[in-house]
């Protein structure tokens, strides 16, 4: 999947993989739903990370790309 992301690509976030994952172990794990049922625009990728821009008035939020599907 890595191969399909780049800046500008719209995503959500997969719930199954979001849920158990470290991060969300790592701290609040009461997941906005806007997360799941809206789009969101990478605006940066690093390595294993892609960060999402939602169009709503919220902060950008880091994702594991495995944690991400193409809309």
């Amino acid at each position: 999947m890595a191969g399909k992301l780049k800046k500008g690509t719209l995503v959500r976030a997969v719930r199954e993989k979001l849920e158990n994952s470290v991060e969300a172990k790592a701290s609040d794990t009461r997941f906005p739903p806007y997360i799941f049922e809206s789009n969101g625009e990478i605006v940066d990728l690093n390595d294993e990370y892609a960060l999402v821009k939602f169009y709503v008035p919220t902060p950008q939020i880091w994702f594991r790309i495995d944690q991400l599907e193409v809309v």
